[in-house]
């Protein structure tokens, strides 16, 4: 009965593992990324363009947003009003990504109305998505090779469990 609950423990710690590398704030070298965002709000019509690229210059991380249309003139994030980084094609800004995998409030302002009009959205930026520009996601994830051993310390440790069972130690 002992070993039933040490294995049981030893499973439930080891599966937590992830949970708390989640957890932890995103930290990331200056560099280049890719990364899943998601957009709600306005008339649900609006996109986005996803996986983004995802920027970080002096340990800031400052998200490229690129709409399907070329008719937003301007974004506001809090107080702050951003202006694209392109003058053709669909409207493209960098803005500061002030959380992950929280949802965060923008305003798009868009001409594409006969008079212009602010739009409320949620952008939700995906911590666990974040890869090198040209690298798969999984790869620079720590989670998942945390979740990998896990699963493998927690497979073995189930084998080695059942061989001594069957064998009556």
């Amino acid at each position: 009965m002992r070993k039933k609950v040490w294995m049981a423990v030893l499973a439930l710690r080891l599966m937590m593992l992830p949970v708390a590398v989640c957890a932890e704030d995103v930290a990331l070298e200056d560099g280049e990324y890719r990364v899943d965002v998601a957009l709600e709000g306005g008339s649900g019509r609006s996109e986005i363009a996803s996986p983004a690229v995802l920027l970080v210059q002096d340990g800031q991380p400052y998200i490229r947003i690129e709409w399907d249309s070329s008719h937003y003139d301007y974004m506001k994030v809090g107080d702050e009003t951003y202006l694209p980084v392109n003058e053709e094609g669909n409207s493209v800004f960098e803005i500061p990504v002030p959380a992950f995998d929280e949802p965060v409030t923008v305003i798009g302002d868009t001409t594409a109305m006969s008079v212009p009009h602010e739009i409320e959205y949620t952008l939700t930026v995906d911590s666990a998505s974040v890869s090198r520009a040209g690298q798969a996601s999984w790869y620079n994830n720590p989670a998942f090779w945390i979740c990998a051993a896990a699963a493998a310390a927690v497979l073995a440790a189930a084998v080695i469990y059942g061989r001594r069972k069957r064998k009556g130690v």
